[in-house]
């Protein structure tokens, strides 16, 4: 609230030039609060808004029963992967906490984290779900965030192995890429990505490591000790200079990779149907010199 009360102004000057006539063509900002049901079904923490404690989102408790002057919308973020049953559970907590505010506002923002591309969603209980709140709710807009729509499956990181070094009977293969710097998100999800032509084992005890055959942690390229996941079981020996491919990195390892200690970043290109690699970007050293610079 207090950054409403503090930018609020800013809009509503804005607003009121959008409404001279030869300022038509603008489109006026509605404005809008991000709200916490302090329901979520996310089980890892660590992407959980709604955890207790949570930054994201105001309370039921901390609205007055009139929204203050401006206020036309509600955001509400709490789902990560989630499918249309998860949707419709929250629902029931979202309406119980803030459909008491719904007949002062024009639009409500479910968020994202909608896995609509998941081959086994429900879009009939999704539109359903949707019917049946606009038939209680006429008036309110209804927004929704497929992320995952266009952003699934969009391309995978592609590795070689450098060195394959074993310790305790535990075997990993080093490659010329970095969780911490290039996949961080698997290690702070945790999230284990699939490896192509590998299985992938839950199980990752030093037991599991040592009890099988073609089993590998993978680890990284940089300083960091932990910059390793397992495990992996493959069909055959790893060899250096093979390459391991992750599937379906590319839209976090772009937005989300570092250069720590001057590791670069991956490089960006596109494999064509005929065979044809076209590089668009290739980094070096000398990016990591210049970012310290």
């Amino acid at each position: 609230m207090s950054q409403y009360e503090r930018f609020y102004p800013l809009v509503s000057a804005y607003n009121a030039g959008v409404a001279c006539a030869e300022q038509a063509a603008r489109p006026a900002v509605s404005c809008g609060l991000r709200v916490n049901p302090e329901y979520s079904e996310i089980e890892t923490e660590l992407y959980n808004p709604c955890a207790p404690g949570s930054r994201f989102g105001i309370l039921s408790s901390a609205l007055s029963e009139k929204l203050p002057e401006g206020v036309e919308g509600f955001h509400i973020h709490c789902h990560c992967e989630s499918g249309s049953d998860v949707f419709r559970r929250t629902l029931v907590h979202i309406e119980e906490k803030f459909a008491g505010w719904f007949p002062q506002l024009k639009w409500i923002n479910f968020g994202g984290g909608h896995l609509m591309t998941r081959k086994d969603y429900d879009t009939d209980l999704l539109i359903e779900t949707l019917q049946d709140f606009r038939s209680r709710y006429p008036w309110l807009r209804v927004i929704l965030e497929p992320g995952s729509a266009f952003a699934w499956q969009t391309g995978p990181l592609v590795t070689s192995v450098v060195d394959v070094v074993e310790n305790s009977g535990v075997r990993t293969a080093i490659i010329d890429a970095s969780f911490t710097c290039h996949m961080p998100d698997c290690l702070e999800m945790p999230y284990k990505p699939a490896v192509r032509g590998a299985e992938t084992l839950d199980d990752d005890s030093l037991e599991a490591a040592r009890n099988g055959e073609h089993i590998y942690r993978i680890g990284g390229n940089s300083c960091l000790s932990g910059d390793f996941m397992g495990l992996w079981k493959f069909d055959h020996e790893l060899k250096v200079g093979e390459n391991i491919i992750f599937e379906d990195m590319i839209h976090y390892t772009t937005v989300k990779t570092c250069m720590f200690n001057g590791i670069s970043h991956p490089s960006i290109g596109l494999l064509h149907v005929d065979g044809a690699f076209e590089l668009f970007r290739r980094f070096t050293y000398e990016d990591y010199r210049d970012r310290m610079d």
